[in-house]
């Protein structure tokens, strides 16, 4: 599967209303388009940041889409009053234990793999990462995109709450440096997010 990913930086004053734009709006109009298989919103509402991702079932529908969901991503943007780019990428995992809550967040880290380690990092994070989280208190679920071309991968970890988050977080965030270092990878970035929109009907992938 492939996954699309919009990063909006949001004026914080209008995050409110671009999170009611894309759950009224843009989450009906994705669903008319065939092969699209959801979408998700995460916001920071300190930075503005925000990232819509929407998921499609082969190559073909992702870039089949391209145009007709420029214009959505235009309007969205200017409802958010902010700023777009974009990105693309192949869904390499995703595992869920369970429905993310009301009230979920998500913890995403951006890595730059090294050349040729990409099959060992999608590995790693299937075979390490996802049994060690999965024996945390209030894990939820969790993904990775990667970007072949780029060398490029995205991590993102769900978990019921900010507060189930921060109970672990010295877990995770150990957890997190062995699993890079055993990819061979660097971690770019990494946000914490609220969950606004948790509708990316992707499959089990692991």
């Amino acid at each position: 599967m492939y996954a699309r990913s919009t990063t909006i930086l949001a004026h914080p004053s209008f995050i409110d209303a671009g999170i009611k734009h894309m759950s009224d709006t843009v989450m009906p109009a994705l669903a008319d388009y065939e092969g699209c298989a959801g979408l998700s919103l995460l916001v920071d509402r300190d930075s503005g940041r925000c990232i819509a991702t929407s998921s499609w079932m082969d190559e073909d529908a992702l870039r089949g889409s391209e145009g007709p969901v420029r214009a959505l991503r235009d309007h969205a943007t200017e409802i958010f009053h902010g700023t777009a780019t974009v990105e693309r990428w192949d869904i390499a995992a995703l595992h869920r234990d369970h429905p993310s809550p009301h009230g979920s967040c998500v913890r995403v880290t951006w890595l730059k793999l090294e050349p040729g380690h990409l099959a060992r990092a999608i590995d790693v994070f299937k075979l390490t990462a996802l049994p060690h989280m999965e024996d945390l208190d209030g894990f939820c679920s969790a993904g990775m995109m990667v970007d072949p071309a780029a060398g490029r991968a995205v991590v993102s970890v769900t978990w019921d709450s900010r507060e189930a988050f921060e109970r672990n977080q010295e877990k995770a965030d150990g957890m997190r440096t062995a699993v890079t270092r055993e990819m061979g990878a660097t971690v770019l970035d990494t946000c914490l997010f609220e969950l606004a929109i948790a509708h990316l009907h992707v499959p089990e992938m692991v």
